[in-house]
């Protein structure tokens, strides 16, 4: 490691840089988190900043680093359903209630009107009709081309720029993080009910390009270049952006969300001013319940605050289904789709007010939550540990922050005691958004996310892709058909970390390699 890094790694140093972050938002009127933690002790924060210090030790694994997730770590044997565990920590009574959002999770909703009054409601314009659809086994979608004419796991989201006074204002207050193609939304609808047409369908076509590695090696990337077919509702706005995004993996969600902003922030460096070129800036979102601003946390993007903003809007984009927290049963549907509109909703008054009323986005925001992370495998193998040293002398781990103790004494979304408090987690994340350079920019700006800017995903977990998707396929749209052609579409702020990799003997990216697969 670095002495640059070593630093970034120290939290007194951190904090002290996120002092300066927090006042400058503060000033601008826009967040104003404390600079430190304030549900620890002074001899609680003590302990914190030690055991959250980056190593420097590689000759063994760290005190409790083969549990990832803390004392919710599943030890399950590793199966293709290893995503699809409880926390283990989850008491009796909590446990049903993990298993009604699973099946809520996997429930398939219908078209309505329907004999199943309490499942129907779907679209009318969709992507799927359940949650695992795209979630299969609760592990990450797969790219376009793998799936053929089937995009049921990568969806492409669809945004323009402000045009009017009122709409750049939204933008300024956070009201608005971009806006719906005025047509077909915020989503291509490639699915819809009997007698509806669907919007369009997704194509994609690569371009291949051979990048040749230290030692002779060559590895050939593919870079996708996405369109539409089919458009059934007329053009789309010519100043509409395509992102297309495959379905993240869902262990470990309550656990980020249990995260102390201050310890995210810590991090936050966006004026450059440390000189390690690594920036990262937070994502600024409104709370979709409470209307107040947060720090994006979850999506591609970093888009939504919270696991239950994550599912509302996946309920309501994705499926269709309206939810107390987004009540209109017509999802993404748009004025110019009038026979959309037409159509009958799923809304039954002897339920609710919406199609999908209380408890059902509670059970499954409580199910998404707490599907645990599996142990590490091999965490103490030489070669393993051979691959930690390099990921961290690479300069990986500027980004992909290994560890955090997550907040004391918080209540879970069912007003109980969390079974995610206090708990040391290694996500190898920042939750930050980094700009990555023209090679993965999609061109849509959301909220303060530029079209080069990403946040960093979590790495636990990684390792299992191939077990419980069947295949491999990483980054935002499922390119990447290895994890080493992931780290060479590395640009941007992650470019220097990039070139370190490509610049290692084979020996040594292999074992960097069996790092993340351990994770």
């Amino acid at each position: 490691m670095t002495s640059i890094q070593a630093n970034r790694a120290l939290l007194p140093a951190l904090a002290a840089g996120f002092l300066v972050f927090s006042i400058t938002l503060a000033a601008a009127g826009i967040l104003d988190f404390p600079a430190t933690r304030t549900d620890l002790s002074a001899e609680q924060l003590k302990r914190v900043r030690d055991v959250t210090r980056a190593t420097e030790d590689f000759s063994k694994a760290e005190p409790y680093e083969a549990m990832q997730g803390g004392a919710l770590t599943s030890i399950d044997l590793v199966t293709r359903d290893i995503f699809s565990k409880p926390s283990a920590n989850l008491s009796l009574e909590r446990g049903q209630d993990f298993h009604l959002g699973n099946a809520l999770f996997r429930k398939l909703w219908v078209s309505a009107p329907s004999s199943t009054q309490a499942s129907d409601g779907l679209g009318p314009l969709f992507n799927a009709r359940s949650c695992q659809s795209c979630h299969l086994r609760d592990g990450r979608g797969h790219g376009l081309e793998a799936m053929g004419t089937d995009a049921t796991s990568l969806v492409l989201r669809l945004a323009r720029p402000a045009a009017t006074p009122e709409e750049e204002q939204a933008a300024k207050d956070f009201r608005a993080l971009n806006f719906p193609d005025s047509t077909y939304g915020a989503q291509l609808q490639d699915l819809a009910v009997p007698g509806l047409a669907a919007e369009g369908k997704v194509t994609v076509a690569y371009t291949e390009e051979a990048v040749i590695l230290a030692g002779g090696e060559t590895v050939t990337l593919r870079k996708p270049h996405y369109g539409m077919t089919d458009l059934a509702y007329g053009p789309m706005d010519p100043t509409t952006t395509l992102s297309p995004r495959i379905a993240p993996p869902m262990i470990g969600l309550g656990l980020i969300e249990a995260i102390p902003e201050a310890d995210i922030l810590a991090n936050a460096d966006p004026d450059g001013k440390n000189g390690d070129g690594v920036h990262g800036k937070a994502a600024i979102v409104r709370d979709h319940r409470t209307g107040q601003l947060a720090l994006g946390r979850f999506g591609w993007k970093a888009q939504n605050a919270t696991v239950r903003d994550q599912a509302a809007d996946a309920f309501s984009v994705d499926i269709g289904i309206s939810t107390p927290d987004r009540p209109n049963p017509y999802g993404d549907c748009t004025v110019k789709e009038s026979r959309c509109l037409a159509m009958p909703n799923g809304v039954q008054k002897r339920l609710g007010d919406t199609e999908a009323p209380d408890p059902v986005l509670p059970l499954v925001t409580f199910y998404s939550e707490n599907l645990a992370v599996p142990a590490r495998r091999k965490a103490s193998f030489p070669d393993v540990l051979h691959g930690k040293e390099m990921f961290y002398r690479s300069g990986c781990a500027a980004c992909h922050t290994p560890k955090f103790v997550t907040r004391d004494g918080i209540k879970g979304s069912d007003g109980k005691g969390s079974p995610q408090a206090f708990q040391l987690i290694w996500p190898y994340s920042d939750f930050l958004l980094h700009d990555m350079g023209d090679g993965l920019s999609d061109g849509q700006q959301v909220g303060v996310a530029s079209g080069r800017d990403w946040r960093t995903p979590p790495l636990w977990g990684i390792g299992l892709t191939q077990t419980v998707s069947g295949q491999q396929a990483y980054l935002h749209d499922g390119r990447a058909r290895t994890l080493t052609e992931a780290i060479l579409w590395h640009g941007g702020e992650a470019e220097k970390a990039r070139n370190a990799f490509a610049e290692l003997s084979k020996d040594d990216r292999q074992a960097l390699i069996n790092f993340l697969e351990s994770l």
